[in-house]
């Protein structure tokens, strides 16, 4: 998406798709391969010009969360996908419409009330037809058949949570609750998905609803008493400090899992490697960097390097995490086949 973005002239201005936003935009630099998009806007209605018009980004992270929601022949909407996030959306909906291989177009809105279902006028979206694409730098609107019923966007609630002392050393308070969050919310999805939990030793610490979380039900208190860990020497001792190690029945061990920020996505890898070289190698067993969305590209730089690919690692976004966390949060989830998570972990090295 990006490197198309990149083939739009950089010596023309381009409309929103949405007569109702004036105003014009210009591309300033488009780095590859995972952005930021850098560009200019201005009203000419309103006195403004490009001279005088500042130079604004549009961040690596909404290109991704754009990109995961676009499937094939299927209206999407910024709105719905980025909610009130990001003041440059219409921007890059307008970009993307300028390319040949998306149009935009006005699917049917399901209304139902008091079992009155009507279809009416429905907002504006993009679609993705790779099979009929439009010159470059122009924006063609595509008819479609598509009804569609909108339902609540999901929310994430997290509960009480202390932090100790000890996680806030060489990181603030603010990463380091952040870190504990998306741990919390893996120990639940885990939880509700019938797994044992296994948080770091030195994030014993934590407290969640005021109740220390190795008193927690589906708590792994030792590596030691673990049948997919204790019989291999060495083994318990390099899981020690792993964010989380999911377990089931005592036969599978489906997910090894480290929480990263940018400086550490180097130093978890390193950590899963050293645990996965003390064990047999598990076929039903995933390797995951968790991490912001805005450092998929340095996760899937590492997973690939030579030292690391033995691990064919994969990246769990914290936007997924919280995904997954909403829906078990909503919806008791049961039956549910370890592959299930594929759909969430994505795999990132190179075949």
């Amino acid at each position: 998406m990006i490197e198309t973005i990149d083939r739009l002239p950089k010596n023309r201005v381009y409309n929103y798709v949405s007569l109702q936003t004036k105003g014009v935009i210009k591309i300033v630099e488009v780095r590859r391969p995972g952005g930021p998009i850098r560009f200019k806007r201005w009203n000419p209605d309103k006195g403004e010009n490009e001279s005088r018009a500042k130079i604004e980004n549009i961040s690596g992270e909404m290109i991704w969360r754009i990109a995961n929601a676009v499937a094939e022949n299927e209206p999407f909407n910024f709105d719905r996908i980025l909610g009130g996030s990001y003041n440059t959306r219409s921007v890059l909906e307008a970009l993307m419409a300028h390319t040949p291989e998306f149009y935009y177009c006005y699917p049917g809105r399901i209304m139902d009330i008091n079992d009155h279902v009507t279809v009416e006028n429905g907002h504006k979206h993009l679609m993705w037809k790779p099979e009929e694409p439009h010159a470059y730098g122009e924006m063609h609107r595509v008819e479609t058949d598509v009804a569609i019923s909108e339902v609540p966007s999901m929310s994430v609630r997290y509960d009480t949570l202390e932090v100790p002392n000890s996680m806030v050393e060489g990181m603030s308070i603010e990463v380091a609750r952040r870190h504990t969050q998306i741990q919390i919310a893996l120990y639940l999805i885990g939880l509700q998905l019938g797994f044992r939990t296994w948080i770091a030793q030195n994030d014993k610490g934590i407290k969640y609803q005021d109740v220390p979380l190795i008193e927690h039900e589906g708590i792994v208190k030792s590596l030691d008493g673990e049948n997919m860990v204790a019989p291999y020497e060495g083994a318990a001792n390099a899981g020690l400090l792993i964010d989380c190690i999911w377990f089931k029945n005592g036969r599978f061990m489906p997910a090894v899992m480290e929480v990263e920020h940018t400086t550490g996505v180097k130093s978890g890898l390193m950590r899963m490697l050293n645990f996965s070289r003390k064990l047999p190698r598990f076929d039903d067993t995933r390797y995951v960097i968790v991490a912001p969305d805005d450092d998929r590209d340095k996760v899937i730089r590492y997973a690939n390097e030579d030292s690391f690919r033995e691990l064919d690692a994969r990246y769990f976004a914290y936007s997924a995490v919280e995904e997954l966390y909403a829906i078990c949060q909503r919806r008791h989830l049961h039956g549910i086949t370890q592959e299930f998570l594929d759909c969430y972990m994505e795999k990132v090295v190179n075949d």
